[in-house]
């Protein structure tokens, strides 16, 4: 009995992986067709964003069953319950990817806006983020976590300046104003998807120390 669970659980554990390497791809792929204006990208972040949420929905079962048939204790318990709120971040940045797709067809039937590096550095930072928390899960890292939650003030600021960058543009440009505040939802979006990276640093940290920081992560 104790085998079979252990294998349930590393089960589990995989299709957390399977989902965060294809949301981490989703993300990356959002980014590229972003900076390049390529559509064909974008619809492929749209289409895959069904895999995910099936497996959003795997995981969802996996740990309904364990919790009802299992009734886990301490460290295991921690897991199933992280894994099921980690799926639903995971999910959550795929959608963020998704709106990031969307803006690129928008903007790419138009005339493109000025270039702003701040966009590209936000996409980054990002990625960085997604990809830094699923190693933090990966590694059992509490370090690994802290430092991603620590990332969240500069995607903060470069959302901020984005905003700025484009309310000053569209002031003096009045025909640019609806592509610009389309640039400014893809960039709200990434900065979700950020403080979503963080609520699965939340998650890890919960998983290993069985401390409860939501909220409160960049001040641990």
């Amino acid at each position: 009995m104790e085998s079979r669970f252990h294998q349930e659980l590393e089960g589990l554990r995989m299709i957390i992986l399977h989902m965060a390497a294809l949301t981490e791809k989703a993300l990356e792929k959002s980014i590229q067709a972003f900076s390049d204006r390529d559509t064909e990208l974008a619809g492929e972040v749209m289409e895959g964003d069904k895999d995910i949420n099936a497996l959003e929905v795997d995981v969802d079962r996996q740990c309904l069953k364990l919790l009802a048939l299992e009734q886990p204790m301490a460290r295991d318990l921690r897991f199933i319950i992280g894994c099921m709120r980690i799926a639903v971040d995971l999910e959550r940045i795929a959608d963020q990817a998704v709106n990031v797709a969307e803006r690129v067809v928008f903007l790419a039937a138009r005339p493109p806006l000025p270039p702003n590096p701040a966009m590209a550095q936000l996409g980054e930072t990002a990625l960085d983020m997604l990809r830094s928390v699923i190693a933090a899960f990966v590694n059992e890292s509490e370090s690994q976590a802290i430092d991603v939650c620590q990332m969240d003030d500069t995607a903060d600021e470069l959302n901020v300046r984005i905003l700025k960058n484009f309310l000053d543009y569209m002031a003096t440009e009045t025909p640019a104003v609806e592509r610009s505040v389309q640039t400014i939802i893809a960039a709200r979006c990434l900065e979700r998807a950020a403080d979503q990276a963080t609520n699965i640093a939340e998650s890890v940290i919960f998983i290993i120390k069985g401390v409860n920081i939501k909220h409160h992560c960049q001040r641990t």
